[in-house]
């Protein structure tokens, strides 16, 4: 009798990620975790910023400042972090970046001076910088291209629950316990999220070690900025995000203040308006594979500016709905920028990836600083304005035609 000889299955070609998979699933839960645990460690602090001005005696401005130097320190680590991931691994990197500043942040409530506080939210912005620096090329890299639209969805969605659970927390227990306790449960919950990211991501399977090297990381770089299509993405984030984050940080303030005098637990409450963006992040990716992203990001700009106009007036359904609107318009365009980014970078991925949020974390500290300036100065009216006019921006840049590289 003849036996019958089998192909050998043992040295199979690594095959991409597809939905369906486990390893797609490991991949995209994994990355939504990194991402929860990184906007967690990145912005417990915002819901809490009229606490720190009174607990420090210190303006809105400074206090602000809290936010804006952890989100400029990640800016100025993005490059580096993508850097060091070409050499020493996405993954490598990613794990150690969530960690440790999941760490830092259990220490930094029990700061006793606020010039302390601020020195640790800067170093800690530093530490955050490995997830958002290489999980956009990592999921490029592992993840079908078809696929690769849901799959960032997916990760945006983590930084935007992220985002809202690391503001809910602090807010809700607050009224409840110390600020400094309400802080560190935020703290807590980050490192649970940053452990389930260390014990659930899979390998990198199409990553291949590079040599670090200033002279070709710069290159590289400069080759991206030479590309209109991306600088005009670039540009896009800066002012997107700036806005985003000016309307968040001055929010609280207008809200505890009069007509409104809300609660501060009600006021935390407006945070829930980030699962909006939580739902608009993944379908603004599965929109643009299937109706371009051109399309896509114009809507979702033009979905911002309505929603910043709607809340001008001092009346609280206005405000809830324009807040609404103009967060899930922003998720949405970020989703799609974002990706749009991946996909045209043909080469050197993580260095575009890190150029995209080293402008939208610059925008976050530069845009956001200013902001203060700007509220203290002409109320919420003046925020609306400054925020708006960054905002028509990035519905013309969003509109720019980016033919060269691009497949949306």
């Amino acid at each position: 009798m003849t036996a019958t000889v089998l192909p050998a299955t043992t040295d199979l070609a690594p095959v991409k990620h597809s939905p369906g998979s486990p390893g797609y699933r490991r991949a995209t839960l994994s990355l939504f975790a990194a991402g929860m645990t990184t906007f967690m460690a990145l912005y417990y602090v915002q819901g809490l910023l009229p606490q720190l001005s009174s607990h420090f005696d210190v303006s809105p401005t400074t206090s602000a400042l809290a936010v804006s130097l952890t989100t400029g320190l990640l800016a100025v680590a993005i490059i580096p972090a993508s850097a060091l991931s070409e050499r020493y691994g996405r993954v490598r990197l990613m794990v150690g970046s969530a960690v440790a500043a999941s760490v830092i942040g259990l220490l930094l409530p029990w700061a006793p001076s606020i010039e302390l506080l601020l020195a640790g939210r800067a170093l800690q912005g530093l530490l955050c910088a490995g997830v958002p620096a290489v999980a956009m090329a990592y999921l490029a890299e592992e993840v079908d291209g078809m696929s690769l639209g849901g799959a960032m969805g997916r990760y945006v969605a983590g930084t935007t629950i992220g985002g809202l659970v690391g503001r809910l927390i602090p807010g809700f227990a607050v009224d409840f316990v110390s600020w400094q306790w309400a802080l560190e449960i935020a703290a807590l919950v980050s490192l649970v999220f940053a452990i389930a990211f260390w014990r659930m991501v899979p390998g990198s399977q199409f990553f291949e070690p590079q040599p670090v090297s200033l002279r070709t990381t710069g290159r590289n770089l400069v080759a991206h900025l030479r590309d209109p299509g991306l600088l005009s993405l670039f540009a896009l984030a800066f002012v997107l995000m700036g806005g985003f984050v000016t309307v968040y940080n001055f929010i609280g303030y207008r809200l505890l203040g009069e007509p409104f005098g809300l609660p501060v637990g009600i006021v935390a409450a407006i945070f829930f308006m980030y699962l909006a963006g939580t739902v608009s992040s993944a379908w603004g990716g599965r929109l643009a594979d299937r109706l371009g992203r051109r399309r896509v990001l114009v809507s979702a700009t033009s979905i911002m500016l309505v929603g910043l106009l709607i809340t001008i007036p001092d009346h609280l359904w206005s405000v809830i709905i324009g807040l609404f609107l103009f967060t899930a318009g922003f998720f949405a365009a970020h989703s799609v920028a974002s990706g749009w980014v991946s996909a045209r970078a043909t080469e050197h991925r993580a260095e575009a990836s890190s150029l995209y949020l080293f402008h939208y974390y610059l925008g976050s500290s530069v845009v956001g600083a200013l902001g203060g300036l700007t509220y203290s100065a002409f109320g919420w009216a003046g925020v609306a304005a400054y925020v708006g006019t960054l905002t028509a921006a990035g519905v013309l840049l969003a509109a720019l035609p980016r033919r060269r590289r691009s497949a949306g």
